[in-house]
This record gives C-alpha cells, sequence and structure tokens, in this order.
C-alpha cells in the first residue's frame, strides 16, 4: 500500500514545489535573457551567474545563521489580532535579512570591483537593513509586536536616503533629473526631482516591509522584480545590473528557508532592505517608470493598507469605532481571511508578479 502523506509533509512537499518553480523558472529567465543580449551566462558580466552563486552562497549560510537564530529566541511575536492561522508561527526567527542581504551585496560588490555606485547603492541597502533589524530587535527585546516608535524610524530611514541623495546630486550627470518615459519621451523635474527621490526611497522600502507578511511572498515578488530590474538596465550599467542579480539570488536562497512552512523569516531588517534596493536602483540608472511597473504588487498592498485606514477614520462614529473596508489589510490578509491558502495566494501573487516583470521589459 501506497504510504499517505500527512497534512504537514504535504504543506513541505507544495512549498518546496513553489519555492523550486520560482528559482528553475528564474534561472531559465536569465538564461533567455542573457541569450537575447548576447552575454554569456557563465561570464562574470551576465545574470545568471551572479544569481545561481548568490543563491547557493545564501541558501548554505541559512543552514549556519537559522540555528544561531533559534538559539538567541529570536522568535516572531505573532499580532494576536491577525489570521488565527498564523499563531502557530509565533516564535519562528525572524531577522533573516541579516545573512541573505550582506551575502548579496558582498557577492555583488566584489563582482564589480568595487565600482563606486555599485558601493552606494549596497551601503543605502544596508543602511535601510539596519535600521530594520534595530525594529526587529526592539521587538524581540520588549517581547511584543511593537519596535522602535514609526517616527524614529521614519526618521532613520529620511536621513539614510537623504545622504543617498546628497551623493546622488553631486556625483551623477545633471539630467539625472529628468526621468526617462517610455517612446523616448521624458519628464523634466529639476529641483522636484529630489524630493521625488527621498519618497521613492521610503514608498519602495516601507511597501516591500508591508507585503511582508505570508511565507515566501516578499522573498519571491521581489527576486521577481530585482531580475527583470537587472535585465532593463544591463545594456547601460552592468555593475547594477550584477547587483540586482546577485540581490535576486540572495532572495532565493534565502526561500530555502522561507518557503512554506518557513523555518525563518526575513522580518523588517529583509524587507526594508530590499524595497530600498530597488529604488536606489532605478533612481540610479533612471529607471523609476519600469519599477513603477515592477513594484505593482508592493504599490497594491501600500495602498490597501491606506484606503482601510481612510476608510475607518471617515466612518467613525460617536463610540470612536469605524468600519472596515477589508477584513484585514494588507491585501494579502484580506484574502487570507476570504478562504485563499498561503501557498494559493503566494503562487497567485508569483504568476501576477512575472507579468509585470515581462510587461515592464516590453514597455522598456
Amino acid at each position: 500500500m501506497d504510504a499517505k502523506l500527512s497534512p504537514q509533509q504535504s504543506l513541505n512537499t507544495s512549498g518546496i514545489a513553489l519555492a523550486s518553480i520560482l528559482g528553475g523558472g528564474l534561472t531559465l529567465g536569465a538564461l533567455i535573457l542573457d541569450g537575447m543580449a548576447n552575454r554569456s551566462p557563465w561570464q562574470p558580466i551576465s545574470l545568471t551567474l551572479p544569481l545561481l552563486l548568490s543563491a547557493l552562497i545564501s541558501a548554505a549560510m541559512g543552514y549556519v545563521v537559522v540555528p544561531l537564530l533559534q538559539n538567541i529566541k529570536a522568535g516572531q511575536i505573532i499580532r494576536e489580532d491577525g489570521p488565527q492561522a498564523h499563531l502557530k508561527k509565533a516564535g519562528t526567527p525572524t531577522m533573516g535579512g541579516i545573512f541573505f542581504v550582506p551575502t548579496a551585496v558582498l557577492i555583488a560588490c566584489i563582482w564589480s570591483h568595487f565600482a563606486s555606485h555599485v558601493v552606494a547603492v549596497s551601503l543605502l541597502t544596508l543602511s535601510f537593513g539596519f535600521v530594520g533589524w534595530i525594529d526587529d530587535w526592539q521587538i524581540l527585546r520588549r517581547k511584543s509586536n511593537k519596535g522602535i516608535s514609526p517616527r524614529m524610524k521614519l526618521g532613520l530611514q529620511i536621513a539614510a536616503a537623504a545622504i543617498f541623495c546628497l551623493w546622488l546630486m553631486f556625483t551623477q550627470p545633471a539630467n539625472i533629473t529628468n526621468i526617462a518615459l517610455p517612446l523616448g519621451f521624458s519628464l523634466p523635474l529639476g529641483l522636484l526631482f529630489w524630493p521625488l527621490a527621498g519618497f521613492v526611497l521610503l514608498a519602495e522600502s516601507n511597501a516591500t516591509n508591508l507585503t511582508d507578511g505570508i511565507d515566501g511572498l516578499a522573498a519571491g515578488t521581489a527576486a521577481i522584480a530585482l531580475l527583470a530590474l537587472g535585465a532593463m538596465i544591463a545594456p547601460t550599467d552592468p555593475g547594477l545590473m550584477i547587483f540586482c542579480a546577485s540581490l535576486s539570488g540572495g532572495c532565493l536562497g534565502f526561500l530555502a528557508h522561507n518557503r512554506n512552512p518557513a523555518r525563518v523569516f526575513m522580518g523588517d531588517t529583509g524587507s526594508l532592505a530590499l524595497g530600498g534596493a530597488l529604488g536606489a536602483v532605478a533612481l540610479v540608472t533612471n529607471s523609476l517608470f519600469g519599477l513603477f511597473i515592477l513594484s505593482g504588487i508592493f504599490f497594491v498592498e501600500t495602498i490597501s493598507v491606506m484606503a482601510q485606514v481612510g476608510y475607518y477614520k471617515a466612518t467613525k462614529g460617536a463610540d470612536g469605532k469605524g468600519k472596515r473596508l477589508l477584513k484585514m489589510a494588507p491585501l494579502h490578509h484580506h484574502l487570507e481571511l476570504s478562504g485563499w491558502s498561503e501557498l494559493q495566494l503566494v503562487a497567485v501573487f508569483y504568476i501576477i508578479a512575472a507579468i509585470l516583470a515581462v510587461s515592464s521589459l516590453m514597455i522598456g
């Protein structure tokens, strides 16, 4: 007789299969994109080799770091008002961003021979990751789901973004303030570009952070977006192409431990860093329009939170209570509470992210 899989074994198998399909799909995509650009996929200046190397090293690092996080009891505090299915995740280690983000960044810097703009984007990425680490650490220290105050968190992000924008201002060409649009058009913003640049860094970082609420969701969608962004900028900036491919590979390596059911969460340490990286690369390479398309999922997740909060305040009655537009924000939690399984939700979001990636490459 054939032995039947237990529900937990079935979940493990499904999670591995989904992560494997994503990893195989991104590898195949990198090979095709390298071939279309007449790049050898096994040469340093490519998408494929940095992607695979970073994925393998990040996955290997996880087998060392995740047990250490377990030993120091870096367990996630789960919101009691969230989906009840998430309560069983309490105690799963968080701060997983500490091993895959620095690994990918270091690979990118070495591979690009520490090109100044790659180092600058790397420092911005690590700075946002450090802000996230402070928040994660405070949550663990206080044993609650509240870290540093929103004002302090935003202030630290603004400081890091301001330093990066100053670097842009004094090192990049003057025409960086002209936003490239499809069909050869551009939008000259002049001084208005600088507040927009700061907003992009903060918005992208926090949008990615909001998307990180289900096993494998943020890591997988970010891996897709980063690889597509790397392909988009490859003709003009091979160094940042390598950076994007490396960080995409880092996300894949992290998925070896974060796929459903997750052994570790990336925490703000990872999610803030990934969003900051996407925004920084787009600013340096004048790819903001492409980034807007790639960030469709992150954008919708953010809008869902804003709509939920706005509707609640607008409908607040004399008792101080308002109505909710969604069962819970962000959108992925609403879908969960509407009956979607985590794996079903993540798979659909991966497909949408892939469609957005292809669309951005076709338009770009």
